[in-house]
């Protein structure tokens, strides 16, 4: 970089958002930080110990529950990366996603999500801001019915067949970014979305340990059981937060980058992903072998996301890193709040 530019980071302490402040604090980049609540030590602790932030990261508490709660956070900001849309599962009630009807499910699983990201974007309009990353899921991005490769201008999820098979939690980033593309093009945003699933590597927080797939793994360390009984016949798609972070940078600094990216490294099927893992650990438990053909995995299309020039760590490397990192008990006599 020329010049000392300052960016702020929505959700400064989620798994993703921990990663983009310490990435950008490594890149020399001023960061504001948002959190919920600052009166939350063991979190500010870690992040005010990342490498500059002494100098260069700065918290403000911040709500995208609340209109204009961001409006001080991004004053004299150069970019927003909103990493704060985490995915929902429950109600204020506590009541299941999956155990809601339409109408609930838009209220309380779907409108949060997608209010919550236009206050953010609507702050960001207000103080000149016009570049703007959000962090989404590739959960918006799977067509009824499914292709054998999909890409991310093409294919869109449908929200109404999420609505229908109850997947109000996914039905919330396919309409959050609908409404979040329409609102930048009308208002001259440069927008990015990253869709990443799977998220491998260190931890910034204790408190991301409790939380898979730390929990999983930690669990198939220690000699118990996987995340699976039985392997499923199923696929899944993973990327290193290292790497993850570094596309989020790559598609704010690149002025000609706008529109939705893929932020996985590929889809794996789940037994090479235990058979993967048990060349790593080869005492592990290992869970009861399918029995049908595998499935596919899932396909992908990687033109755009290899455009934005960011070197990607591989699934065997992904777990073995992580598998290490686990291994050196990296928060041990931490809370895990």
């Amino acid at each position: 970089m020329s010049e000392t530019k300052t960016i702020c980071v929505a959700g400064a302490s989620g798994l993703v958002g921990s990663h983009i402040v310490r990435a950008a604090l490594g890149k020399g980049y001023v960061v504001h930080g948002t959190m919920r609540k600052l009166d939350a030590p063991a979190r500010v602790s870690f992040l005010n110990g990342l490498p500059n932030a002494s100098t260069h990261l700065k918290l403000f508490k911040a709500d995208m529950a609340e209109p204009g709660s961001f409006d001080e956070a991004l004053a004299g900001v150069d970019g927003v990366f909103i990493a704060c849309l985490t995915p929902t599962y429950a109600g204020p009630s506590g009541k299941p996603a999956r155990e809601m009807e339409d109408e609930q499910g838009y209220a309380e699983i779907i409108m949060p999500t997608v209010d919550g990201c236009l206050n953010i974007m609507r702050s960001a309009v207000r103080q000149g801001v016009k570049k703007i990353v959000i962090c989404s899921s590739t959960s918006s991005t799977n067509p009824v019915p499914p292709v054998p490769v999909k890409n991310e201008v093409d294919h869109w999820s449908d929200e109404k067949e999420q609505c229908r098979a109850k997947k109000y939690t996914s039905a919330a980033k396919t309409v959050m970014e609908k409404a979040a593309i329409k609102f930048a093009e009308e208002n001259g945003v440069r927008l990015c979305i990253i869709m990443p699933t799977g998220l491998y590597g260190p931890a910034i927080l204790p408190e991301h340990m409790k939380h898979n797939p730390y929990a999983w793994l930690q669990r198939v360390i220690n000699g118990g059981e996987g995340r699976h009984g039985k392997v499923p016949n199923d696929s899944t798609s993973m990327i290193h937060l290292h790497d993850l972070a570094a596309l989020f940078l790559a598609a704010y600094e690149n002025p000609n980058a706008s529109g939705r990216y893929y932020g996985v490294y590929d889809s794996w099927h789940w037994q090479d992903i235990y058979a993967e893992l048990q060349k790593l650990l080869p005492n592990m438990k290992v869970p009861e072998a399918l029995t049908e053909p595998p499935k596919p995995p899932t396909g992908f299309d990687f033109t755009r996301r290899d455009g934005l020039g960011v070197p990607i760590r591989d699934i065997p490397t992904i777990l073995q890193q992580t598998v290490d990192w686990i291994k050196t008990e990296p928060f041990k006599g931490e809370r895990r709040a």
